[in-house]
């Protein structure tokens, strides 16, 4: 279930060269309340009252006389009278509110916490960057200190910083790579406006020039530095409707942020297979939400799918074969009964040792289907795939390669062991009727296939020969087959998994991994190929187990070989 809007606030701080630490806007953002049965259908009691007080936004924490003389221009954004922004996500309800400090005067001193560490003590080298900190009773803090450029400032600069403040440590840490990613487009399109105004000014008066012209005295000093720094920021950017587009960057990020991640409902601990497709989903969300980001369009919230779905959509292609007319492979037990034992054996032996596939043929969707079947005996996170190409793909960007029939192979490829070549040969000539009313693929179709690869495959490797006796086992239907298939790539992915942490991680030598492979029944007939298949299978693994693993063996004491 998707999480609509991260529980957190984003502020916008600025250090004072009179006051010190200020925060100068601030975005939260206000779920609607949960009725209860009795109430439900019923109007809430006090909402309006609410309501009003949410969009008034009336400061409690700047309704103060001390404080409105503590502040100059530089370290105030709107007036206790002004309203505030407010925005309404039709979708959820939520409001998203902005003004200078929080709504909640509890909320109040932990931006204000925030504010005053990430621009004193919290900070990273040279003084500009992201940065973590917190703590369980104060909230954690992200953190993205920046300068921008003013004329009539010390060292001509004044320093600004970006927090963002949530109380869940392991939300805030996995958002790290998209909040720095959209924060810094934020602070980088501050910083080139403030620069046009610097360069702009600095033409008309060169300040470095009247400084050293000026004489200093002690006296003088304070009044001078006083007059300097009440500058605000939509002064230094000469951008009127600044807090406006503040308010709606700060929204969407809050929004946006919240939406990226999901929970979900898992039985048992999540495949290497999940794992890798929720962490390519997550890729191509953060490239999306990047280029709106970027055109400054509203955030469509990312489609989360189940774990089926995601698998479905991965073989399937999203049901790309289905746009393509004429005749397809139904199922791998068909392939194999269309290409024949021998020929799809040496087929399914190239897919498993990791070999380029080359599928050559005029009918895209057959040669899409086909792939569909074959891509099911590999892990997703070994699959990489151009479905029908007009050129050839070197072997290092996909090992499923689709071709139209005119397209030459190159030599070093056709004369290398490690790729197999399928061409698909018509034998009618424009017989989609024949197609459409179901006749059989090898009435249409002649399949040759050519490998220069001379080892025999009927000894393994052992995975291979527990599929074919599935396949072969006519009592089996094609979904019993499927799921057989699903349970031997996770025995095999377990196997991988020992042997990646046994001789990757730990380093062990040739010796001890030779006993592995025993323990793991991987010896025997067949061990060669299986040996390949797993170093293979070992590519497949996802980043998120590499990660952890890596990570706990460096927590942890190294080994006694090492």
């Amino acid at each position: 279930m998707p999480i609509h809007v991260m529980n957190a606030l984003v502020a916008l701080c600025h250090f004072c060269e009179l006051h010190g630490p200020r925060t100068l806007f601030c975005t939260e953002a206000l779920h609607p309340p949960s009725p209860t049965p009795s109430q439900a259908g019923a109007p809430i009691p006090g909402d309006r009252e609410s309501d009003r007080e949410g969009e008034g936004l009336t400061m409690r924490a700047n309704s103060s006389a001390t404080q409105r003389g503590d502040m100059c221009e530089g370290c105030r954004s709107l007036p206790a009278s002004h309203p505030g922004f407010v925005s309404v996500d039709s979708e959820t309800g939520i409001r998203f509110l902005s003004h200078q400090h929080p709504r909640q005067p509890q909320l109040f001193s932990v931006v204000r916490q925030a504010c005053v560490r990430s621009l004193s003590c919290e900070v990273c080298p040279g003084r500009e960057g992201p940065i973590f900190f917190g703590d369980e009773q104060h909230g954690f803090v992200f953190s993205h200190t920046f300068f921008i450029k003013d004329s009539l400032a010390r060292g001509f600069q004044r320093w600004y910083s970006i927090v963002m403040v949530a109380m869940d440590r392991i939300y805030l840490i996995n958002s790290w790579p998209f909040l720095l990613r959209h924060l810094r487009l934020t602070i980088q399109s501050l910083q080139s406006t403030a620069l046009k105004v610097f360069d702009s000014e600095q033409c008309v008066c060169p300040q470095r020039a009247v400084r050293m012209n000026s004489v200093f005295s002690p006296a003088v000093f304070p009044h001078q530095r006083s007059g300097n720094a009440a500058r605000s920021l939509p002064s230094l950017t000469q951008h009127t409707n600044l807090w406006a587009s503040l308010h709606s960057s700060f929204s969407w990020l809050l929004k946006a942020c919240g939406s990226r991640l999901t929970e979900k409902l898992l039985e048992g601990a999540p495949t290497e297979d999940t794992l890798v497709l929720i962490e390519r989903q997550t890729e191509q969300e953060e490239e999306m939400s990047c280029w709106e980001g970027a055109e400054g369009g509203g955030s469509r919230p990312p489609c989360h799918q189940s774990e089926s779905e995601l698998y479905r959509d991965f073989l399937f292609d999203e049901g790309k074969a289905e746009g393509y007319p004429g005749p397809k492979f139904r199922s791998l037990r068909h392939l194999r009964q269309v290409l024949g034992t021998t020929d799809f054996r040496q087929l399914a032996w190239h897919v498993l040792m990791g070999n380029q596939v080359i599928l050559r043929g005029a009918d895209p969707g057959l040669i899409h289907s086909a792939f569909t079947m074959l891509k099911a005996l590999l892990p997703v996170g070994c699959v990489r795939s151009v479905t029908y190409s007009a050129q050839y793909e070197e072997a290092y960007r996909c090992n499923f390669l689709g071709l139209s029939p005119d397209v030459p192979i190159p030599t070093h490829v056709s004369s290398s062991e490690f790729s197999v070549l399928v061409d698909v040969v018509s034998l009618e000539r424009g017989s989609l009727y024949s197609a459409a009313c179901g006749e059989d693929i090898l009435s249409l179709y002649q399949f040759n296939i050519s490998s220069t690869n001379s080892q025999p495959t009927d000894k393994g490797p052992t995975l291979l020969n527990k599929i074919e006796v599935a396949l072969s086992n006519e009592n089996l239907s094609v979904d019993v087959v499927s799921h057989c298939l699903l349970c031997l790539k996770e025995e095999w992915m377990n196997k991988v998994k020992v042997l990646f942490k046994f001789s990757k991680v730990d380093g062990r030598g040739r010796e001890d991994t030779q006993k592995v492979l025993a323990l793991l029944g991987a010896t025997g007939p067949g061990e060669e190929d299986n040996v390949r298949l797993l170093k293979f299978w070992m590519t497949g693994l996802s980043k998120t187990y590499k990660s952890h693993l890596m990570t706990a063996v460096r927590g942890g004491e190294r080994p006694l070989s090492q």
